[in-house]
């Protein structure tokens, strides 16, 4: 057999005699072109303003749901008293369904010293109980006593500490205050007289609506929940552009009440002629319900015990407080004539 020795031929180009490769050596990379960079760059940019814009955007919408929730679900104090510390009054701690069953209320019953058929419902402002303090409504109570009426003083479902519900504007407040009407009816009562203060004077109006049981109604600064006093009540306290935080507020309140403002009888309630007298009290310069509504409102009303006290300089629910030989002249005169008119119809 031929032994053949093949003699290597170095490879033009080849490795150097004295190459060693390392374990992780890599191929010398080209340079990376200067327009890769920028577009590296430009790619960080716009992600950096779309999570901007996304922030903006999230914050902008959680502020309005805040503020649609503050609507919904007032802050409120609690009671701090009640007649017989106040007034020196007797009471009867009431509760009963609303007159759709959806929520329930409390409150206190004050009888009259002797047996009476006359009640006077009273019906809070938004953002307050039944003790109202700044009207002071436990001074009307017991001027009301003294005038041999029974008393019912009640929560709505905003202000109730056990029976929480959120405002509505009127819509379930409304049946609440009709449950109100039917339990002084229940007492025997015959003529019932619901006294409303702001959006409680609103919420009379609309549950005046849906029933015949309520005979006369003293409404003192009146407030009627829709969008546009909605917006001028909000402006107030935040500058906020009218486009799109007010459609946005209107879209977001069902979110938290269950409850859109289409469905609040605002419009039925500003043209409508009660059969009922009803006496308006409102101020001129009244910040929380233009007066001029309420003018609109008494100027619609044909039953001739109807009419109205405008009060020069008055501000909202401070009527009373400022006023309260006059305001109670007023009243006093007003359930004079609803009781005599009563009493004719009656025989």
């Amino acid at each position: 057999m031929n032994n053949v020795v093949l003699t290597p031929v170095p490879l033009e180009g080849g490795f150097s005699p004295d190459y060693r490769p390392g374990p992780f050596e890599q191929l010398p990379r080209s340079p990376m072109p200067q327009t890769h960079g920028r577009s590296r760059r430009r790619h960080a940019a716009v992600a950096l303003i779309a999570s901007l814009s996304a922030f903006v955007l999230l914050s902008f919408l959680a502020f309005h749901g805040y503020i649609a929730w503050t609507l919904a679900h007032p802050y409120v104090p609690p009671l701090t008293s009640n007649p017989m510390l106040a007034k020196g009054l007797d009471y009867i701690d009431v509760s009963f369904p609303s007159a759709g069953g959806k929520t329930t209320v409390n409150g206190w019953y004050i009888p009259a010293k002797s047996k009476s058929g006359r009640t006077v419902v009273f019906s809070h402002g938004y953002g307050a109980n039944r003790e109202e303090t700044w009207v002071p409504m436990y001074e009307l109570a017991n001027l009301l006593h003294g005038l041999k009426y029974n008393v019912l003083m009640f929560d709505y479902g905003y202000a109730s500490s056990k029976n929480h519900a959120p405002a509505t504007g009127g819509v379930e407040e409304s049946r609440q205050l009709l449950a109100a009407v039917s339990y002084a009816k229940s007492q025997g009562a015959g003529e019932i007289v619901v006294w409303g203060f702001s959006m409680g004077a609103g919420t009379a109006l609309q549950a005046a609506l849906q029933t015949k049981d309520i005979s006369a109604m003293i409404l003192d600064s009146m407030f009627i929940t829709d969008a546009e006093t909605l917006y001028y009540n909000l402006t107030q306290y935040v500058p906020l552009p009218r486009y799109p935080s007010l459609p946005l507020i209107e879209w977001m309140l069902p979110l938290w009440t269950g409850i859109n403002l289409s469905q609040i009888p605002s419009g039925e309630v500003r043209t409508r002629s009660y059969d009922m007298p009803i006496y308006m009290i409102h101020g001129t310069k009244d910040a929380k319900a233009p007066v001029g509504i309420a003018e609109a409102i008494a100027a619609n009303q044909t039953n001739p015990l109807s009419s109205a006290w405008i009060v020069p300089n008055g501000k909202h629910e401070l009527l009373f407080q400022v006023y309260p030989k006059e305001y109670m002249r007023r009243a006093v005169v007003f359930l004079s004539q609803v009781n005599q008119s009563l009493d004719l119809s009656a025989t």
